[in-house]
């Protein structure tokens, strides 16, 4: 004899109640092979940001000297910093922004360089890394 006080349309079958083990299982695998999945992903991210290149100043003005408010002058300006030799990378200029000096510079050709980094533009080389530094992680 069936009961009345449920409808019929509103019955439930007791294993469908609750989530069977089998079931609960299957969703933490795929939770675990999700979150395997993205981590990585966020540690390669984080690499790539602390390997990228910003060089100072970029490629199309190779030559220039930066001025202690980072802005390209004229080689042989009094006061300013002849390009620096070689790239920096992402993680040598957030130290360097946390208050250390870039490899291979004074402190005032540090900050001057510091400066110019702060002016880059889109489009500009390096403008890129330097954005991507910025974000928080």
């Amino acid at each position: 004899m069936e009961d009345s006080s449920i409808p019929a349309e509103n019955a439930t079958d007791p294993a469908d109640a609750a989530p069977s083990r089998r079931r609960m299982l299957a969703l933490g695998a795929v939770g675990v092979s999700a979150a395997l999945t993205i981590r990585p992903a966020f540690a390669q991210t984080a690499v790539s940001v602390m390997n990228c290149q910003i060089p100072v100043p970029g490629p199309t003005a190779a030559g220039k000297y930066i001025d202690a408010q980072g802005k390209l002058v004229p080689p042989g300006t009094k006061g300013a910093f002849p390009g620096s030799p070689r790239p920096f990378t992402g993680e040598e200029v957030r130290r360097a922004f946390r208050g250390q000096t870039l490899p291979g510079t004074s402190y005032n050709q540090s900050q001057a360089y510091l400066q110019y980094i702060r002016r880059l533009q889109a489009g500009q080389s390096g403008f890129t890394c330097f954005a991507s530094i910025q974000m928080p992680r």
